[in-house]
């Protein structure tokens, strides 16, 4: 009585065998006087008034698994197996498992009704979800576009800053070397007129020294 009051005022909901139908109402009624069960279960046989059976021994004691005086595990196995497996199979599947789909399904962002709260069948709510899922990934292909065009507009523009620099610096090279070609033609033209100022000078002093010598014979005669 304990453990179900704390079960209840938890909000815990345990298993109960249905009673609307006349043939198992009465069995039914008295598992649920007996939930919930205390149950011992074993693996190991042991001897008990000259007979095998199913049982845990302890030093005070031995209980034996299938002696409904000593568990409930009778109890259990008519419940689960016996008398409401079908119920159990049809609870399982129409209700917990319904829950857990419609809790996983509305993680995965699908509901069972729209906007304005009126029903909505999956195929709805999987289409709805689906031109959703298709706007976003458009969405997302746009701005990867938006910014795949900005990138390449980024790289044009620094391919043209480094082609006005290589311009830029060509321009310079051709600019230097023109000077230094002006100043090479320049010293050319100054080391030929001043190699034709020598030659002159050359001829000149040549002309003068046989001009001397000339004058000094015509004396001594």
């Amino acid at each position: 009585t304990k453990i179900i009051t704390e079960l209840r005022s938890n909000g815990v909901e345990i298993y109960e065998c249905p009673t609307e139908d006349e043939t198992i109402a009465d069995v039914n009624s008295n598992m649920n006087s007996h939930v919930p069960f205390a149950v011992v279960g074993s693996t190991d046989f042991a001897k008990v008034a000259n007979k095998m059976v199913r049982a845990r021994q302890y030093p005070w004691g031995t209980v034996q698994v299938e002696n409904e005086s000593h568990c409930d595990f009778v109890k259990l196995r008519e419940m689960l197996i016996r008398t409401n497996m079908e119920d159990l199979r049809e609870k399982t599947h129409e209700k917990h498992y319904e829950l857990y789909r419609k809790m996983r399904l509305e993680q995965m962002g699908f509901s069972d009704v729209d906007n304005e709260n009126k029903p909505l069948s999956f195929q709805e709510s999987f289409e709805a979800k689906r031109s959703h899922h298709l706007q976003e990934l458009q969405n997302r292909e746009d701005e990867m576009r938006q910014m795949f065009v900005v990138r390449v507009k980024e790289k044009e523009a620094e391919l043209k800053e480094a082609e006005k620099e290589l311009h830029a610096k060509f321009d310079k090279l051709k600019r230097d070397q023109d000077e230094q070609k002006k100043r090479l033609e320049e010293q050319r033209r100054k080391y030929e007129e001043d190699l034709m100022e020598f030659s002159k000078r050359k001829q000149q002093y040549s002309t003068m020294g046989h001009h001397t010598l000339t004058l000094g014979k015509s004396k001594k005669k």
